[in-house]
């Protein structure tokens, strides 16, 4: 990544072929020096070693973070296409990049909920998001969480003890608005002693998450400008608090038509991708294209994957349907209605 000054701020520029425009970037203090500084010197000698790295690493990397945003209305039209069921999302992404993409004000997108069935692409879009904002992205999956703190950080009083997945994306990042990506929230346990999705009833207000204390380093950081998009498969299990403070999406799966057109594009981006792509023909068949779409979006590039190595080890240029695993042309369509 490159970069050029605007005034006295870096802007990363996009490389040459992505379809954002260069982002605009301003400085923005995510915490203050003065009181890191503070807190370090009031640090006993020989004690809280863990505190005073995560201080001393503060100090060194200084509290300014690029604020980006793209410096017009992002080119959207290959999200439609490659997203074909996430348009009603994309939609509502656009109307509000167009409030300031003209203006000096900073860009604000509302926390989102993607609600919809495994493998239907929710966490691809976030990712897709962060690269179409030019911002970098912060990750969190509740289904794997071994701790109740992993959002907020813990008491530094506790043995092994460490600062939450904001504040980490926040201080170790490049980026004041990264996209923050809480992944299968409905499936945060309430087998901790505290709430672990607590913390986001202030981090996902506005106000509130100008001053964010993480549990673990005590000092407040300002997540204001981070992006939220949260996944899960249904709003059951998620608090109203949660639900309040969110656009909620419900996500669907691919039309069989959309399904066709996603498997079409999947191949040609994995034989683009690889130098032994090019032994194979350049667009997949169409009894191919019919049983990939009877896969979600997530299980087409494994399935691709195994019907490449198939068909090389058979000496074929092109995959057939016996090179994919466990498809039948004969099944239902997950998700759709006959």
């Amino acid at each position: 990544m490159k970069a050029s000054s605007i005034g006295s701020a870096l802007v990363p520029v996009s490389d040459p072929g992505a379809h954002t425009r260069i982002p605009i970037a301003h400085m923005r203090h995510v915490y203050r020096l003065d009181e890191v500084e503070r807190r370090l010197g009031k640090l006993p000698t020989r004690e809280h070693e863990s505190l005073r790295a995560t201080y001393e690493r503060m100090i060194e990397k200084g509290p300014d973070r690029f604020q980006v945003k793209p410096s017009g209305l992002p080119a959207m039209e290959h999200l439609y296409d490659e997203l074909p069921n996430f348009h009603e999302v994309l939609d509502d992404v656009k109307r509000q990049l167009a409030l300031c993409t003209d203006s000096h004000d900073a860009l604000e997108i509302t926390p989102m909920l993607l609600l919809g069935p495994p493998g239907v692409g929710k966490t691809h879009f976030a990712r897709e998001m962060a690269q179409l904002l030019g911002t970098g992205m912060g990750f969190v999956s509740m289904s794997s969480m071994t701790a109740g703190w992993l959002l907020s950080g813990a008491s530094s009083q506790w043995k092994g003890a460490r600062p939450g997945k904001v504040f980490e994306t926040l201080v170790d990042g490049q980026y004041a608005n990264p996209v923050m990506v809480v992944d299968e929230i409905d499936k945060a346990g309430s087998e901790h002693a505290y709430d672990p999705l607590g913390s986001l009833y202030s981090l996902l207000e506005h106000d509130t998450a100008h001053s964010f204390t993480d549990e673990f380093a005590e000092v407040p950081i300002d997540a204001s400008q981070v992006i939220w998009v949260a996944t899960a498969n249904e709003a059951r299990a998620i608090p109203d608090p949660i639900l309040n403070r969110v656009n909620v999406f419900e996500i669907e799966m691919p039309t069989p038509e959309a399904a066709r057109r996603i498997a079409g594009k999947l191949y040609r981006s994995i034989r683009a991708d690889h130098a032994w792509g090019q032994r194979f023909v350049p667009e997949p068949g169409d009894a191919v294209l019919d049983a990939l779409s009877q896969l979600a979006p997530r299980e087409m590039r494994r399935a691709l994957m195994t019907a490449f190595g198939n068909a090389k080890l058979d000496g074929r240029d092109a995959l057939e349907t016996r090179d994919l695993p466990g498809v039948s042309t004969k099944r239902a369509p997950i998700g759709f209605v006959q």
